[in-house]
C-alpha cells in the first residue's frame, strides 16, 4: 500500500508517494495541469504505477483555520479523484508548508527558475510526511490501549 501525497495548485500540483511500509514521504515532481482528459490519464497512470490505494491532498486554511475560496477549489479536486479514480481522499492542513518549503529552498540554495516547481513537490512530501506522522501516532495510541 502506497498513499499519494498532493500540494494542489490551479497551473501546478506538487507530487510526493509514500514507501510501501508508509514510513517516508518521496517527491515525485510537479504535474502541470492540462485539461480533464489528460490530468484524469496521469493520475490514473500514477495511482496504477505506484500502487496508491489513497490520497491526501494539503488542504489550504487561512491562519484563523477558516477555509476560503482556496480551500473550496481543492475540496472540488478532491471529489473529483475520489470518483474518477474511486480512491479515499483525506486532506491535511497545509497552513505554513509553503513557508517551510521556501525555507528548505533557500538552504539548498536552488536556481531560481527551479524554485517554484521545487516549491510545491517539497510542499507535497511535508504534507505526506505529517500525514504519515498522524497515522503512526494513531497507530501507536490504539495498540498501547
Amino acid at each position: 500500500m502506497r498513499i499519494l501525497g498532493l500540494d494542489f495548485g490551479d497551473t501546478r500540483i506538487g507530487l510526493a508517494v509514500s514507501d510501501q511500509l508508509l514510513i517516508s514521504a518521496q517527491g515525485l515532481g510537479t504535474y502541470q495541469v492540462k485539461n480533464i482528459r489528460e490530468d484524469l490519464k496521469f493520475f490514473r497512470e500514477l495511482v496504477s504505477e505506484y500502487e496508491i490505494e489513497e490520497i491526501v491532498i494539503g488542504l489550504p486554511l487561512r491562519m484563523d483555520g477558516s477555509e476560503g475560496t482556496r480551500a473550496e477549489k481543492t475540496k472540488e479536486f478532491a471529489r473529483w479523484l475520489e470518483k474518477n479514480l474511486k480512491l479515499p481522499v483525506s486532506f491535511w492542513d497545509e497552513r505554513l508548508t509553503t513557508q517551510q518549503a521556501s525555507r528548505i529552498i533557500r538552504q539548498r540554495r536552488e536556481k531560481r527558475r527551479r524554485k517554484k516547481g521545487l516549491k510545491d513537490q517539497i510542499s507535497a512530501v511535508i504534507i505526506l510526511s505529517s500525514y504519515l506522522e498522524q497515522k503512526r501516532t494513531k497507530s501507536h495510541a490504539s495498540q498501547n490501549h
